[in-house]
């Protein structure tokens, strides 16, 4: 394998202010999509509410959306040192 020098990369000007516009761009549309988000979620509680439906968890919302669906834990030794029969 040949070795190389390294690559020598220099910021100019004109780089740095490309990279203000685009990320003030982004943030830009950013706030408008929170915004959009906030207004909507407005009305999606508000329709919730009508509905009656109940109200889940911070945990129960993200089980919820991955698709866990967790299995109650079975108590007593049996629990801890399996099915041994002596």
């Amino acid at each position: 394998m040949l070795r190389r020098k390294p690559t020598r990369l220099e910021l100019k000007l004109d780089d740095i202010e490309e990279f203000e516009s685009v990320r003030k761009e982004l943030e830009s549309r950013r706030k408008q999509r929170d915004e959009a988000e906030v207004a909507a979620g407005g009305e999606e509680a508000a329709a919730i509410g009508a509905l009656g439906t109940e109200h889940k968890s911070r945990e129960q919302l993200i089980n919820d959306r991955i698709g866990y669906k967790p299995q109650p834990k079975a108590g007593g030794r049996s629990a801890h040192f399996g099915t041994f029969e002596f």
